[in-house]
């Protein structure tokens, strides 16, 4: 699987989980837009890495049965993971401004560009 992926979605449910600790398996699949099955095993792996601790309530009857709280190792890692995100989007925006650049260099070339135009206005707010 795709490493950057994987760390996004570490990230996500990280977040999630620092937003909702008492947030069940299967709604944190729907929010994140996984399968139920890739969120239990991202659980696990976030709990053997000592990331997560998993609180289980088994006497009380009207409580969500788990809670899943990020430890001090979870925080620093949802610290990190934040950042190294960040910087992957910054320099993902960074690329698709050169390339919204490149095309508008493109229509201007071939004479399809209006200045007063909607799109006009919007490359120059762009870049």
């Amino acid at each position: 699987m795709n490493h950057n992926y994987e760390q996004e979605i570490r990230y996500r449910l990280l977040k999630v989980l620092s937003q909702d600790p008492n947030l069940g398996q299967r709604d944190m699949a729907k929010r994140m837009g996984i399968s139920l099955g890739k969120v239990n095993y991202c659980v696990s792996e976030l709990a053997s890495k000592g990331w997560i601790k998993i609180t289980r309530f088994k006497s009380a009857k009207k409580k969500t049965p788990y809670t899943y709280m990020l430890t001090p190792k979870g925080l620093e890692e949802k610290g990190r993971l934040t950042l190294t995100f960040l910087k992957r989007k910054l320099s993902e925006y960074e690329e698709i401004k050169k390339q919204i650049r490149e095309f508008h260099y493109e229509v201007k070339q071939e004479g399809f560009d209006n200045p007063d135009s909607e799109l006009s206005d919007a490359v120059k707010s762009i870049i």
